[in-house]
């Protein structure tokens, strides 16, 4: 089976390029699954229903999310109502919404498991022990599971990659914005990259528009940021998994587009 990742969607931009490259990259790939990273789609923090739909019609199955979703207050129903849309498991129980689905792909049944680590990123339920659990109640229905862990330290996420060894098909980090050069196969057969990267614009700082970015840096003083225009990018990782579960191959995507928003 093929599966494409894409990088955390930031603001129009980003909804904007996923549009418009998802179907060659899909048929490119022969993808039976897309997944994205949407936690950031509306005005760069935060995804409404609007942005949500706009990105599943652009060909995404399944978007996932971390710690800015909540950002706008209609995520709170947009998660209960939604199927597709995820949001970390590790929430505590009450939390709206859901971290895990299965889906059934020309391919296949494929479970997606979102996670959300707790160094630099705030209290939450332990994303080992979460991850342990839920892992095992997928396995009884499909070996096939990729995890977005949407974390801000890089030690965490490697360390749940190797936690993780064997008994997922790829952890693929997300939130940084960053995509990271450590794509491997892990020994038991787990996909792994630290960091997909984002798809938005290339030359703001992580999204936003840099003067603001560095006008905050400058002064310490609250400052509004907005979502950077002119070029864009979007990253992704290709993943081709056996039926057992365990990953083939896993390919970076660097999409680089010099347009103005």
């Amino acid at each position: 089976m093929k599966i494409l990742m894409i990088g955390d969607i930031c603001g129009r931009p980003g909804r904007r390029i996923v549009k418009d490259l998802l179907p060659g990259l899909r048929r490119e790939h022969g993808a039976s699954l897309v997944i994205a990273n949407g936690e950031n789609a509306a005005g760069g923090v935060g995804i409404t229903a609007d942005t949500a739909e706009e990105i599943f019609a652009a060909g995404v199955d399944v978007i996932t999310g971390g710690n800015h979703t909540w950002h706008n207050r209609d995520a709170y129903t947009l998660l209960d109502a939604h199927p597709r849309l995820l949001r970390p498991a590790n929430y505590p129980p009450g939390a709206p919404g859901r971290g895990v689905l299965t889906v059934e792909t020309p391919a296949g049944l494929v479970a997606v498991l979102n996670l959300q680590g707790r160094i630099f990123m705030g209290e939450l339920d332990d994303p080992f022990r979460a991850a342990e659990q839920w892992v095992e109640e997928l396995r009884k229905t499909t070996p096939l599971i990729i995890v977005d862990f949407h974390a801000e330290a890089t030690s965490e996420k490697v360390a749940l990659g190797w936690y993780l060894d064997g008994k997922v098909s790829a952890l693929i980090g997300t939130h940084t914005h960053v995509q990271t050069a450590d794509e491997r196969i892990l020994p038991q057969g787990t996909a792994y990259i630290t960091d997909v990267g984002m798809t938005g614009p290339r030359d703001g700082v992580i999204g936003m528009d840099r003067k603001a970015i560095l006008e905050h840096f400058l002064s310490g003083l609250p400052t509004r940021f907005t979502v950077a225009r002119g070029a864009t990018q979007l990253n992704g990782v290709a993943l081709e998994v056996d039926g057992d579960g365990r990953a083939r191959s896993v390919t970076r995507i660097q999409v680089l587009r010099e347009d103005a928003d």
